[in-house]
């Protein structure tokens, strides 16, 4: 009888212990002209106004399988698109894309939010 409260007690501290989940990251975080071979091409913080189209690159780990990730494109601080994407593994390289108009000068960012909407990066850069 001893032996099962002993067991039984020490079944209760190991479920007392929080779990430690790894945390969701943004490891790599990039605005670029293209993505190819899964990989960012034209890095940069500052583009053309006839650039056309940039890319926002993310390599995200800790995140469970399946899970989602938002990429929220704001130009002065106003939202022009917001792009759910999947995560499919605790390192997932994933990316977005939003096509840019030649009047759209100004600051922009794409703020990368976890699935519960929890800001995990934002990514400034300027259309000038």
């Amino acid at each position: 009888m001893r032996r099962m409260i002993v067991l039984l007690l020490s079944l209760m501290v190991l479920l007392s212990i929080p779990v430690l989940a790894a945390a969701v990251e943004v490891v790599e975080g990039v605005i670029a002209t293209q993505v190819a071979d899964r990989a960012p091409v034209g890095v940069a913080e500052t583009f053309t106004s006839d650039v056309g189209r940039l890319y926002c690159f993310t390599r995200i780990t800790g995140a469970a399988a399946d899970s989602q990730v938002t990429h929220v494109w704001l130009k002065d601080g106003q939202e022009m698109a917001r792009v759910e994407l999947t995560v499919r593994s605790n390192d997932w390289r994933t990316w977005s894309s939003k096509a840019i108009m030649p009047e759209w000068t100004g600051a922009w960012q794409v703020d990368v939010l976890a699935g519960d909407g929890t800001l995990l990066k934002s990514l400034p850069f300027t259309v000038q």
